[in-house]
């Protein structure tokens, strides 16, 4: 195995403004915490988040049984914003996997107090 990394980049939605303290949840896809996180003043994580990937060398020859990236669940809460859920983000070896979070303030959605907005990331074709 090897190892990928996630960083988030997360602010608000229309003005672009940095959110710090913007709770960062990662999942593997049967729920199971793989790192929790807040961001800092600059809306990034302090440092990336690791996460154990396929080696490199196992997908350089065609074989469908082995995918050369790992899939999670990336949740972004702020207390006053729309939550984020990031369905099968793909992370590969060796590579810094960039998630942009354009959060809502709920004060633009007055009737969606609750609400959840949901990406899903279709599979790669390799």
């Amino acid at each position: 195995s090897a190892t990928g990394y996630i960083q988030v980049h997360a602010y608000a939605s229309s003005a672009r403004i940095p959110l710090q303290g913007a709770a960062i949840t990662v999942t593997r896809p049967d729920g199971s915490a793989v790192a929790m996180r807040l961001t800092n003043r600059s809306g990034t994580l302090d440092s990336p988040i690791a996460i154990t990937v396929p080696d490199r060398a196992e997908s350089q020859s065609p074989n469908p049984g082995i995918l050369p990236f790992t899939d999670v669940y990336l949740y972004a809460r702020l207390e006053n914003f729309e939550t984020i859920e990031i369905e099968n983000l793909q992370v590969f070896a060796g590579t810094l996997t960039v998630q942009n979070l354009a959060m809502i303030p709920l004060s633009e959605l007055p009737d969606s107090y609750n609400r959840v907005e949901i990406f899903n990331t279709p599979p790669q074709n390799l």
